[in-house]
């Protein structure tokens, strides 16, 4: 009989891709996720893992036990969820961790819905960014991320998680007064050889605005980095680049000394996700509806 707490333990091996990283996912000392793993191995007979130059890596039979272990897992997801519906109702507290954007633009309107619909239902935020926020999910550290879709993300597929999408907004060229382009259309390839301000590499952010510019045909050159677009926006005004920005990270941000011209290509795609199975669960069920009608009005026109 396979223990399924060791299943957990090869998927987080399998997602951090060492043992280290892994034993802190987990909460355990490397030794005893090794000592889980041998376990594991003499269960199964085989050899789940070997070294590469960047840790470990499964075997072809650990590719084979992960792909069960995701639907074991996802399946045990679902029966918490049903036990806590017939028993306990929708009290308790959910972690949920969201970049700082959506934090103001769906998050918290969701938590405003859900004090006056399920009073009972305690909602604890953590920012994160997108990246960030799933592997906190993978690794239970909190039970809803709301994430970005960016290169390397899991894919829409994956078996370890279910996504909802939320909203999609495009990218705005923020230049400084006086620019070149302030009076045309932009298009992406007009950006080529201009100097950049804009996310740290791992933002999602950042790797949307360069694969956009590689489909374009080149590589943006970033002399200044900040995750906090108001700053990127203040170091536009100042003359020190041109920036991507999503749309409604500008709200209420301080545009006065840059012109914000709208370029075809970029989106910003955004989802809410769970670990497979939970999103039955009658603490998440009403966090998820309510982060969905958030959105929604996200998407609703401005009155006239």
């Amino acid at each position: 009989m396979i223990d399924t707490r060791r299943l957990r333990t090869l998927r987080a091996v399998a997602d951090h891709r060492t043992v280290t990283a892994a034993a802190a996912a987990l909460h355990l000392t490397p030794s005893a996720v090794s000592q889980q793993l041998l376990a594991l191995e003499h269960e199964v007979g085989h050899k789940l893992l070997e070294r590469d130059a960047r840790g470990v890596r499964l075997t072809a039979v650990g590719r084979i036990l992960l792909g069960h272990a995701n639907e074991v897992l996802a399946q045990l997801e679902r029966a918490g969820a049903d036990i806590a519906a017939y028993t306990t109702g929708t009290a308790g507290e959910v972690k949920a961790a969201s970049f700082a954007t959506a934090i103001g633009l769906v998050v918290a309107p969701a938590v405003a819905g859900l004090r006056e619909k399920e009073p009972g239902i305690q909602v604890r935020v953590l920012d994160a960014e997108g990246d960030q926020s799933l592997t906190m999910v993978l690794d239970g550290e909190v039970d809803v991320a709301v994430a970005v879709e960016y290169r390397g993300a899991p894919a829409e597929d994956d078996r370890r998680l279910s996504r909802i999408p939320l909203y999609a907004e495009p990218f705005d060229v923020v230049l400084p007064r006086g620019h070149r382009l302030v009076d045309g259309e932009i298009a992406v390839a007009d950006l080529a050889g201009e100097t950049w301000i804009g996310p740290y590499p791992g933002n999602p952010c950042h790797d949307v605005i360069a694969l956009a510019c590689e489909h374009a045909g080149f590589t943006p050159e970033f002399a200044h980095s900040s995750d906090d677009f108001s700053a990127v926006v203040a170091l536009a005004a100042a003359g020190a680049g041109v920036a991507m920005v999503p749309r409604l990270a500008l709200r209420g941000t301080d545009l006065s000394g840059v012109v914000v011209c709208p370029v075809a290509g970029p989106q910003r795609r955004v989802f809410a996700a769970v670990r497979r199975g939970a999103e039955r669960h009658p603490l998440l069920v009403p966090l998820l509806d309510a982060l969905r009608a958030a959105a929604a009005e996200l998407r609703r026109p401005p009155p006239p």
